[in-house]
């Protein structure tokens, strides 16, 4: 099997975990083929003006089309949540920590007037809300470049997602941000593996490597993002976990001036049902 990725080292990072991963479940050899995206392109125009859908997965898409590789292994939060029909996310490894977070201080020792650099607007209007005296700078790159900009000094902190930092092994000075406070990105955490909705074998075998926890999570996770019809560069929060049978959600949308917040739980049977009225109530149609 040939496994695409993007090239930067966390990207290679999540695809050596696929590749252990699925040799180790079916015995099936696997090569990694790196590639590089449009986002990782352009790194200085931000996300929400590129558009924000599928920017980091068009590429590895058209080489699956054109049957160079056999899947993608992508952050799950950058494949988009409407996805075209000629792919499929045939499997989702088990998640990592969901939460954002931030370096070298923690939000209480940041101090009035501080620059905190990212490129997520989600992230931006969060840091808003919770502390309104902190500046926000656009701050694009791979994990590794956005950590050179910080040690420049071009921001007093950056934030960045947990998952990505512990994949990378950095520890130090990293200050995790309670999901309560800052709701993850729907998918956060997870890896996806995307692949040709007619390409049967390959499904067939990344469903050997599907974990069934992080896919009931994620999946409500994106059927409410689809049912608003939003990506993952909208200011939309939404974070599920499945506790025995019983799903628990967080979700905060930034669309309008007044955010919205959800907590609830409800029957992890329920889900489907359930994810077009969290969308409807987080539009304000309900």
């Amino acid at each position: 099997m040939i496994a695409g990725s993007r090239e930067s080292q966390l990207a290679m990072a999540q695809a050596e975990e696929f590749k252990a991963l699925l040799e180790k479940t079916t015995g099936e050899a696997c090569e990694i083929k790196g590639m590089t995206s449009t986002g990782d392109k352009d790194i200085k125009t931000h996300l929400a003006d590129m558009g924000g859908t599928g920017v980091f997965v068009k590429e590895l898409e058209e080489a699956l089309l054109n049957g160079e590789i056999d899947c993608t292994v992508n952050s799950l939060k950058d494949i988009p949540a409407q996805l075209d029909p000629r792919f499929v996310v045939a499997a989702v490894l088990p998640r990592a920590d969901v939460r954002d977070a931030l370096i070298p201080a923690s939000l209480e020792q940041l101090q009035c007037g501080a620059i905190i650099g990212t490129s997520s607007v989600r992230r931006e209007m969060m840091l808003r809300a919770t502390k309104p005296s902190l500046r926000v700078k656009t701050l694009r790159g791979n994990m590794n470049t956005r950590l050179e900009k910080l040690q420049e000094g071009e921001y007093n902190a950056i934030i960045m997602a947990k998952a990505g930092l512990d994949r990378l092994g950095i520890e130090r000075d990293v200050h995790p941000i309670d999901k309560h406070v800052f709701v993850p990105a729907a998918g956060q955490g997870a890896i996806g593996i995307e692949c040709r909705a007619d390409d049967t074998k390959t499904i067939e075998l990344l469903k050997k490597v599907d974990d069934a926890k992080t896919r009931a999570e994620v999946k409500l996770e994106r059927d409410i993002l689809r049912h608003m019809n939003a990506g993952c560069s909208s200011p939309i929060g939404i974070n599920a976990e499945l506790v025995g049978d019983t799903m628990k959600l967080i979700a905060v949308s930034f669309a309008d001036i007044i955010p919205v917040r959800i907590v609830t739980e409800f029957p992890a049977s329920e889900a489907d049902a359930k994810a077009k009225e969290i969308a409807d109530r987080l539009l304000k149609k309900a």
